[in-house]
């Protein structure tokens, strides 16, 4: 096995794996298909494994390439790091920060403060990245990130923010034709609005509420914002961050004090980056801004 491999065979693999064939990767990456033929070739020689197969439906991951992707990736991310550290040197406030968020909170709340610090910043680039996944800060897939769960790993900065409040919320125009439900049971008499996938929060949320589970679900999306926009069109009823439901007349909150949980919201970030001028100014504003948010 060569010790010695070119990162961009292992970006080539990453993007066969993804876009699951050589013709899509090449598209991906801005290169000749030949290209990136060559480079899976290159690598397989080198690793001495067998990465794809072909198939009608186009390149198939081994098991050997399915066990690598999680280091490639930590790869992936690391240079982009590298990169991002590059760009930030010199002078002032420049350069690119990388801020992970879940969805709500990265749609609904944090434009306002981005624009703020753009505005005080404005060789300060950002990049947003909406998951609910709680991306590896240790391994640079993300400078700052927004979690709705207390960090465990030990080398970071967390700052506990405060508890954002969530409910039942449902549009007025459903509400008049179906009328509000007075009791949790009468929930199942309703259009509900919830996940497809099991969650963590899922099976929380049954502890609060044991109709919420999936059969009962009318309309089911995995992404909080089509949540969101399902429940602002008046498809049912569904869970909203109380806050973001304020913001709209329209949107109108149903079995308050029976429905009530909270979600505690950290702001972390590696403290390798603690005296980094762009992520110091970053984190501060994130601070600043979500705890407007929370109250």
């Amino acid at each position: 096995m060569d010790n010695d491999i070119s990162w961009e065979l292992y970006r080539s693999y990453l993007s066969v794996l993804q876009e699951g064939s050589l013709s899509a990767a090449a598209r991906a990456l801005g290169v000749a298909q030949p290209t990136v033929g060559r480079h899976i070739d290159m690598l397989e020689r080198q690793l001495g494994v067998s990465l794809f197969t072909r198939s009608q439906q186009g390149l198939l991951a081994t098991e050997a390439a399915l066990a690598l992707k999680p280091f490639a990736e930590s790869m992936r991310a690391n240079a982009a790091a590298l990169i991002r550290a590059a760009e930030a040197q010199g002078c002032g406030v420049r350069g690119t920060v990388r801020i992970s968020a879940s969805e709500v909170v990265g749609a609904q709340v944090l434009p306002p403060v981005i624009a703020g610090l753009q505005r005080l910043y404005p060789e300060l680039n950002v990049e947003l990245v909406l998951t609910n996944r709680v991306q590896d800060l240790l391994h640079r897939e993300a400078d700052i990130a927004v979690r709705m769960v207390a960090p465990e790993q030990g080398s970071l900065i967390a700052r506990r923010i405060g508890d954002i409040e969530l409910g039942l919320h449902a549009h007025r125009r459903y509400l008049d034709a179906r009328g509000a439900p007075q009791t949790l049971e009468q929930l199942t008499d309703h259009a509900l609005i919830g996940f497809d996938q099991e969650t963590p929060f899922l099976r929380n949320a049954r502890h609060w509420l044991p109709q919420w589970r999936r059969e009962h679900f009318s309309l089911r999306t995995d992404s909080d914002l089509a949540q969101l926009a399902m429940i602002r069109a008046g498809v049912g009823i569904g869970v909203c961050q109380v806050r973001v439901a304020q913001r709209d007349a329209e949107l109108v909150r149903v079995l308050a004090p029976l429905f009530e949980p909270r979600l505690t919201v950290w702001l972390t970030m590696h403290e390798d980056l603690r005296n980094s001028p762009r992520c110091k100014v970053t984190f501060e504003a994130l601070r600043s801004g979500l705890e407007r948010y929370v109250g």
